[in-house]
């Protein structure tokens, strides 16, 4: 019986050195299509990793801060961009989570920006600035939620302003978020709030 246990620990000390298996062949990147190469590269000052503090207002008045994250990343050989936010509160768990899919029309000549948060979805126009973007979500009648945002040097700051009618902006939202890098995603896991 001792032999039995011998010839089995043998060959499991034998086995453990064994040639690991064969690598899968490589699987190549997508291309691009090519005539969304040049609108699509306007957008490159999106992709990376990103973390700040988030402050605002939310619809019934109570203030909130958490700490926002936000990753972004080419799919489709880049031609849309894929965007996850993450808010985390305090105790670390995630408030607020958003995701979005930035892309270039070419029938329309436009970015469009298709954005899923808290049990909404809609498609909004993203409108590029020399230093930033700005897109608005309809907020009722002859009102919108403006969000003009402003990426330079690393750092991104966001801002939301409720506009109805002729009436001042009311802001209700500020993002400052720090570039941490660049990302993997959509493969990797989402940026931590620490």
């Amino acid at each position: 019986m001792r032999s039995i246990w011998i010839a089995v620990a043998l060959l499991a000390y034998s086995t453990s050195f064994a040639a690991p298996p064969p690598v899968p062949a490589t699987v190549q990147p997508v291309k691009p299509t090519e005539s969304l190469i040049a609108p699509m590269a306007k957008l490159s000052f999106m992709r990376g990793t990103w973390r700040g503090v988030a402050n605002g207002t939310t619809p019934d008045g109570h203030p909130y801060t958490v700490t926002q994250t936000e990753r972004m990343g080419p799919m489709l050989g880049g031609d849309v961009i894929v965007i996850e936010g993450r808010g985390y509160a305090a105790d670390g768990s995630t408030g607020f989570n958003a995701f979005a899919v930035a892309s270039w029309n070419p029938q329309t000549q436009k970015y469009e920006l298709r954005s899923y948060a808290q049990g909404y979805a809609g498609t909004f126009e993203l409108k590029l600035t020399a230093d930033g973007y700005t897109w608005e979500v309809p907020a009722g009648p002859n009102a919108v939620m403006r969000f003009t945002a402003t990426v330079k040097d690393n750092k991104w700051r966001e801002v939301g302003e409720y506009v109805a009618g002729n009436k001042p902006p009311r802001p209700s939202f500020e993002m400052n978020l720090t570039k941490l890098g660049d990302t993997d995603w959509p493969l990797g896991t989402p940026v931590s709030p620490k």
